[in-house]
């Protein structure tokens, strides 16, 4: 149903010019501050675009984004140590 995505963190020298990443992907976040954006492409074409992406001027670095592979679901196999700390 949903395409599967990759996330970038893509490192600038220019903000205003990062919008224009809007149209290789989904752009989610810009830092002003901290000069990067955040960008979700499709898993399938992740590759040729960020080839593309990298060609720019402004682009200075891309890390990707190793939040999909993390474990999200926890269990708790430890006894609950909640009860030794009331008041």
């Amino acid at each position: 149903m949903f395409a599967e995505r990759t996330g970038y963190i893509i490192w600038v020298s220019d903000i205003k010019a990062a919008r224009n990443l809007e149209k290789y992907g989904t752009l989610h976040y810009v830092s002003r501050k901290m000069h990067y954006a955040v960008m979700y492409v499709n898993a399938d074409r992740a590759e040729e675009v960020m080839k593309n992406v990298r060609r720019l001027s402004y682009v200075r670095k891309i890390e990707r984004s190793y939040r999909n592979e993390l474990k999200t679901e926890y269990t708790s196999n430890g006894p609950d140590k909640s009860r030794y700390y009331g008041l």
